[in-house]
């Protein structure tokens, strides 16, 4: 008997989901998002800048950097280190040296 209602409440389910999805179809064609202007994309100018740009950019903004407290070159190592090997930033390993230089220099203590 459990079966039975089992099957029915999965049946049920199924039939109400693609109600919803018909009564709400995704929309068709180009959908257009207008940002607003920079977004957090500006690092500070500097040696190593555009390493910042290529790897850091990648999951969030510069904003995000900025507002952090100043840290020092070994935290900063650490930081870009947890990025790579926690979250998978595609940071090359010669490059890590560079960012991190940079980051020390442009938002360290």
């Amino acid at each position: 008997m459990k079966k039975v209602w089992f099957a029915l409440a999965a049946s049920l389910s199924v039939v109400g989901a693609g109600v919803a999805i018909a009564a709400n179809p995704p929309p068709r064609g180009t959908v257009t998002i207008e940002m607003p202007n920079d977004m957090g994309t500006s690092f500070r100018p500097g040696p190593g800048v555009e390493t910042a740009q290529r790897y850091c950019l990648t999951c969030h903004s510069s904003a995000y950097v900025s507002i952090q407290p100043g840290l020092t070159i070994a935290q900063w190592t650490a930081e870009v280190k947890k990025m790579k090997n926690a979250y998978g930033a595609p940071i090359p390993d010669d490059q890590v040296s560079t960012l991190v230089t940079y980051l020390a220099t442009e938002y360290g203590l």
